[in-house]
This record gives structure tokens, C-alpha cells and sequence, in this order.
């Protein structure tokens, strides 16, 4: 029980972690009309980047505190042993688990259209002869 409590709060760290390291895909991006006023337009980029900015901002509050957390947790789980698990333990681990869950959703909330990534053509690697 004690090893499944510090493997999923693991787990979840690095889940939460990968934030960082992995662009957000938009989870319905809304449509836009292509012959819109430069102005208005001009204006909704910038709120657009804006609420992303704050998503983001929000998104490294969230997994500083679930990284805070988790690092309790693992204190309160080390304190712990084969014949005693406190309500403080399973109290922390739902927190850990609901803070992560907060996270997740916050990842998919991407506003706006995705930003454009320029592609650049790879060479498919040849196939090992036999």
C-alpha cells in the first residue's frame, strides 16, 4: 500500500511535469472569420495570448503546489509503516489526486487557433536489408 501511494504520486509528478516539456493542442479551438478588421483582429490575438498566458501561469502555481504535495505525502507515507496508514496519508493522496486532475484539464484548455509550427521535411530511415 505504501509503495502504490508513492508510485502514483510519482507518477502523477511527472504527468503534471510533462506540462513543460509538451505543447497544449487546443481543445476546441473556436472559429474565426478570415475577413475580420485588422484592429478587432489585432485586439483578439492579444486576448487570446493573454488568457493562455494566465492558463500557463496557472498551470505552474498548480503543479508547484502538487509537487508540495506529493512531497508531504511521501514525508507522511515514510512516517508510516506496514501496520499504520494515518487518515492524514489518505487525505493527502486524495488531494495530490484531485490538484493532478485540476492540472490535466488546465492542459487541454488551450484558447485561439494553434500557433503555427514551421515542418520541416524528414528522410523516412531505410529499412535493414535481410
Amino acid at each position: 500500500m505504501q509503495a502504490k501511494l508513492v508510485f502514483v504520486a510519482a507518477a502523477l509528478l511527472l504527468l503534471t511535469g510533462a506540462v513543460f516539456f509538451t505543447p497544449a493542442a487546443p481543445a476546441a479551438a473556436p472559429q474565426f472569420e478570415s475577413n475580420q478588421d485588422p484592429a478587432q483582429k489585432e485586439m483578439q490575438d492579444r486576448m487570446l495570448k493573454a488568457a493562455n498566458k494566465k492558463r500557463q501561469q496557472d498551470i505552474r502555481d498548480d503543479t508547484n503546489k502538487l509537487f508540495q504535495l506529493a512531497t508531504e505525502l511521501k514525508a507522511a507515507v515514510d512516517k508510516s509503516n506496514e501496520n499504520l496508514l494515518s487518515l492524514d496519508v489518505v487525505k493527502k493522496a486524495d488531494e495530490v489526486e484531485k490538484l493532478a486532475k485540476k492540472v490535466k484539464e488546465k492542459m487541454k484548455e488551450a484558447v485561439g487557433p494553434p500557433p503555427r509550427m514551421e515542418t520541416v521535411p524528414r528522410e523516412l530511415p531505410h529499412p535493414v536489408p535481410h
